[in-house]
Formats: C-alpha cells, structure tokens, sequence
C-alpha cells in the first residue's frame, strides 16, 4: 500500500515538480555531438574479452576525433582518456549523454563481480566520478574481485520531472537485468553484486521487481529517496538487501512518499534505511550525498565488504 503523503509534503514535491519542468528547458534543445555507432560485438565472452576491449578503445577513439571536428573539446578530451591503452570496456556507446561499461580487474577470472549503478546527472561529461568511485572501490575489494561502472541507461537530471518518478528506471531495468546475464555469460561461477547509488537505486528496484528478477547475491542501496517498493521483500530476488545512508546526505530530507500529481505517480515511498522497509542497514558513516565511495569512509569500507561477500564483517548502523 502506499504511503499518503500530508499536505505540506505534497506542497514540497508539486513545487519539485514545477520547477523540474521550467529549468531544464534551455538544455533540451542543445544538439548532440557526433560519434559513431557502437562497435558489433555480439554476444562476449570470457575468451572474446581481450578484443572486444580492443574494439571499445577503438570506438571511443574514432568518437574522439569527431567530437574534436564537431569543436567539442571537452567531450573529445574525454573520449581520448577512455580509448587509453589498458581501459576495459564491456560495452562503448558515445551517442547523446553515452552508454558504458567498464571493467577493472579480472572478469574473466574474479570470484567476486560488482556493478556499480549510479544516479542522477550521469553521463560522459561527468563519467570521472563514477570511475573514481569504481577505482576506489577495486582498491578496497582485492584483485579476487571485478568491479563495472556500468553507466547503462539515460539517467535523470538531478532537477527534472524524471528525478521524481520511475519512468527513467523501468526503462532501464531491461536492460541492467540482461547485463547481469551477459556478466553470467562471461564468468558463471562469479558471485554478483549491485551497488546503487542514489537514483541507480530505484533501477536496482525496478530490476529486481521485473517478472525474472535479479539473480545477484546483494543488492546495496546508499543514498536512496526511495526504491518504488514498500518492502525489500516485495523485490522479486533472493539477493541480500542492504541500506545505507551518510549523516551529512541530503536526500534524508526528501519526502519517503509517493503521491498522484499531474497524473503521474511522484515520489519512491518507504525509506530503505527504516526499519519498515527491512533492509541490512549498514553503517555510511557523516559523509554527503557523493561520499560513499570516499577512500577511507566507512561507506566504503562497507560497500567493499559487500562486494566481496564478507557480510559477516559488514558494520550495522
């Protein structure tokens, strides 16, 4: 059942809403640099790894040196830095806001697999951050784990409609749900985890609440407004649930509701760190909303334990 929100908590998400639609405007009509269509690869597998490596690095290269010709040198220069030597992309798509997947470490052979789902505001220009978090987060877990960056769906602004609703996320659980089946496709054996950062934990929900779920072993939710479910149990997955979230984050201040507005369904519901919600809540320590992949945190010390399996190890909050 939903939760009913109260007037003043109403107020806060139509005002959300309204200037979510009036911002963004002058963005949309920006047009959209050039870049090639995404390599064919096919179906990867372990063996194929090397090359499809190599055909990603190659992509981004040619993505590079039209986005250098288009005058976007910011967007080349990014570019160039992904078609490095030694960069692992699973997947490369440069087309509009991007789509990527990059491996550090040893997918072929790691015990251990953890996908890294972020939130909003997202994309090729501001990849830097998630990859940071996924070195930080390979620096913690060992070599016996991979860790993916998996920037696999057009995420919301942090101010747009899209932000308060679920539309963005069950677009995109397809396509994390086949994801999970191609890593299985790569390394059978590999225990699966999903790290879900903000908005990318409304995409873990809308994946594992699909009709064949999400077989991982966990799913981590930090820095959630709320997953669209009232319970951890109503997530069709035999994945341990987790929760955590930063003393210093804001997203606490967000309404855990969700309410009728403009004929769209706003808001996400139950808080996953309350007790309601049923999740393992883990210790996140007083970090910010982009903290919890921080060297040294404790969120991350935790999000580590989790990827590896050490759930034993895990701090509850």
């Amino acid at each position: 059942m939903r939760i009913r929100a109260g007037r003043p908590r109403r107020t806060l998400l139509a005002f959300g809403v309204a200037a979510a639609v009036v911002i963004p405007v002058s963005g949309a009509a920006r047009p959209e640099i050039p870049a090639p269509a995404p390599a064919a690869l096919g179906r990867v597998t372990a063996p194929a790894l090397p090359a499809a490596y190599a055909a990603n690095r190659a992509n981004a290269t040619e993505a590079a040196r039209l986005a250098e010709g288009y005058g976007a040198a910011e967007r080349a220069a990014a570019l160039r830095a992904m078609a490095a030597p030694g960069r692992q992309f699973l997947a490369f798509d440069a087309r509009g806001t991007g789509r990527t997947a990059e491996v550090l470490g040893d997918l072929a052979h790691a015990d251990r697999v953890a996908v890294l789902v972020p939130g909003s505001d997202t994309s090729l220009d501001t990849y830097g951050r998630l990859r940071a978090g996924a070195r930080a987060l390979h620096a913690r877990t060992g070599p016996r784990t991979a860790v993916v960056a998996w920037l696999g769906y057009e995420t919301p602004g942090t101010v747009s409609p899209a932000v308060l609703t679920t539309g963005r996320a069950d677009a995109a659980a397809p396509a994390l749900r086949s994801f999970v089946d191609d890593l299985r496709g790569i390394n059978a054996h590999a225990r699966v985890s999903l790290l879900c950062h903000s908005y990318g934990s409304v995409v873990c929900a809308a994946g594992a609440s699909g009709p064949r779920g999400l077989d991982v072993a966990d799913i981590a939710l930090y820095g959630s407004p709320g997953t669209g479910a009232d319970r951890a149990a109503d997530l069709r997955t035999p994945a341990r649930i987790w929760a955590g979230r930063g003393a210093g984050d804001w997203i606490a201040d967000v309404p855990h509701t969700s309410v009728g507005l403009f004929g769209a369904t706003v808001g996400f519901g139950t808080d996953p760190v309350s007790d309601g919600f049923g999740a393992r809540v883990f210790a996140a320590g007083d970090g910010g909303h982009s903290d919890y992949l921080k060297p040294g945190s404790p969120s991350l010390r935790n999000l580590a334990r989790i990827a590896r399996g050490d759930t034993t190890e895990v701090s509850r909050a």
